[in-house]
């Protein structure tokens, strides 16, 4: 049966167009190629989506190849092993830094690395193959698609202890379109952008809804507007870039060195209400960094310190921490980190796996870190509540928001990273990205203190007021911007895309003889 005398279309009453019967030729051409052609094809077109993620940020290119597919879903031709291999070459793209963690000690993890990238974009893979196996299956087509992929990216972001890096809503972080996070959050631009490609891919609908996710994207324009008023007399913030290649931290014979660096580099031109080292900056556990925390407090004029810090407790278990250090250097506020990066700083099955010698590659001590009780609020004398990350937490909105609207609501987001582990390419600016989208998120300034860069002030828009490259020595000194008024989706969270998402999947599930056409699987000449 030809496209032009199916029932679906005849009812609608359109045609396709040219560009669309041109595309539907090369598609049933491209079913004849060799399996195997046809797997590396989907492969490159993932990679080729991948160019929207940072530091590439061509969004373009992504909408390009979403529209492929969505062309593909509307011609019954997905399935699971070619969402698999797209998944798989936009994991092997957007995520070739995950080598990097096996290369600061080669000798002993270097063999990992090709492993581990492997086994990275084959997981990612599985993600997107469940959605492009569901759509066929079930005959969802393009709307039910971008429904389900919207899931998928949401399950990927908590599953497994989660990995919501390179979420396909990602790719707006560098244009206007991304203070829609505000509103909708990471995984409402991810429904937005599926969508805008699903509608766009269906000529059979009306124009009218066919471009209806384009205003919608386009009103991050609108969001965007003025920044903030700067304080005057807000707080001044110290952020210090130490820069110490990660191979070098734990030398002994480096560490005085290392030490010094950070003292210095907590002087200032002019006093400041807080400097922020980052995550663990001391190479001595908290217990016995007294002196160090007593010195840098001191050279910083009295000034609160905040910095990353390795601590142990009566039971011998290590922390990954933040401690906020008054003007005297004692110990005001800690926060354990809670949400610790698996395979790096522990071990799953740690005692079947050590006997093949493996252990996380960011362990302290040779031991796996302990997880903390949960997210909390540390108090910075001068200036407020702030809401600690340390390092891959700062990649979950979900952990940050709903609910921190009132008095509980922090006055700052404060992430302390070593970013050292990304190496010197993808991972860091990613990694900044991200950091970004949360302030959106939340309508809050961060200040951002990275060992080797990029350290940052961002305030409640997202804007970089000021930075430090990769890979260079120093401090910033800024002015905190002001916190925004609570954003809808820092008091909603992803409740309303949850919904929305359960009313796609009913729509897409729904006959054709009831959706008036919108989102048919086309019959196949």
């Amino acid at each position: 049966m030809s496209l032009r005398s199916s029932p679906v279309a005849s009812q609608v009453g359109a045609t396709p167009s040219v560009a669309g019967t041109r595309a539907q030729a090369l598609i049933r051409s491209i079913e004849g190629w060799p399996a195997l052609l046809r797997g590396l094809l989907f492969v490159l077109l993932g990679a080729v989506a991948g160019l929207g993620q940072v530091p590439f940020a061509l969004p373009l290119a992504t909408m390009a190849v979403l529209l492929v597919v969505m062309h593909l879903a509307a011609e019954g031709r997905l399935g699971f092993w070619r969402g698999w291999a797209f998944g798989a070459g936009y994991a092997v793209l957007t995520l070739h830094w995950i080598v990097e963690p096996f290369l600061v000690e080669p000798e002993r993890t270097g063999w990992l690395a090709p492993l581990g990238l492997l086994a990275m974009a084959g997981g990612f893979g599985l993600f997107w193959a469940v959605p492009f196996g569901l759509t066929r299956r079930l005959g969802l087509g393009p709307l039910g698609l971008a429904a389900l992929w919207t899931g998928a990216e949401m399950v990927r972001a908590l599953a497994l202890t989660g990995f919501p890096w390179v979420l396909v809503g990602h790719i707006w972080s560098e244009t206007p379109i991304a203070q829609l996070a505000a509103v909708v959050g990471v995984h409402g631009l991810t429904l937005l952008t599926l969508l805008a490609a699903a509608l766009l891919a269906s000529p059979r609908l009306p124009v009218v809804l066919r471009l209806l996710p384009v205003p919608l994207l386009a009103a991050g324009v609108l969001l965007l507007g003025p920044g903030p008023a700067p304080d005057a007399g807000g707080p001044l913030v110290r952020i210090v870039q130490p820069n110490i290649p990660q191979a070098e931290k734990w030398d002994p014979e480096l560490v005085p060195k290392h030490h010094q660096r950070l003292i210095d580099l907590s002087r200032g031109s002019q006093p400041a209400d807080l400097v922020v080292w980052p995550e663990t900056a001391p190479s001595d556990l908290l217990e016995w960094a007294g002196p160090l925390l007593a010195a840098a407090t001191q050279a910083a004029g009295g000034a609160p310190l905040a910095t990353g810090i390795a601590r142990a407790d009566e039971e011998g278990r290590y922390f990954n921490s933040l401690a906020v250090v008054d003007g005297a250097g004692r110990v005001g506020n800690l926060y354990d980190k809670a949400h610790l990066v698996p395979f790096g700083e522990y071990m799953p099955f740690r005692e079947t796996l050590s006997r093949w010698g493996l252990r996380g590659v960011a362990e302290f001590q040779g031991l796996g870190f302990q997880a903390g009780p949960g997210a909390a609020l540390v108090d910075i004398p001068g200036i407020g509540l702030a809401r600690p990350l340390i390092c891959y937490e700062g990649i979950f909105a979900e952990e940050i928001g709903p609910g921190q609207t009132g008095q509980d609501r922090p006055r700052l987001l404060l992430l302390v990273t070593n970013d050292a582990w990304f190496g010197s390419f993808a991972g860091p600016q990613q990694h900044l990205a991200l950091g970004r989208l949360r302030a959106i998120e939340q309508g809050l300034p961060m200040v951002r203190s990275a060992n080797t860069g990029i350290s940052a002030m961002i305030d409640g828009t997202g804007r970089v007021m000021a930075s430090l490259p990769l890979n260079q020595e120093g401090a910033i000194e800024a002015v905190l911007p002001p916190a925004l008024a609570p954003t809808f989706y820092a008091r909603m969270g992803d409740a309303p895309i949850v919904l929305l998402l359960l009313a796609l999947g009913i729509l897409a599930k729904l006959g054709p003889e009831r959706r008036r056409g919108l989102d048919p699987i086309r019959q196949r000449s």
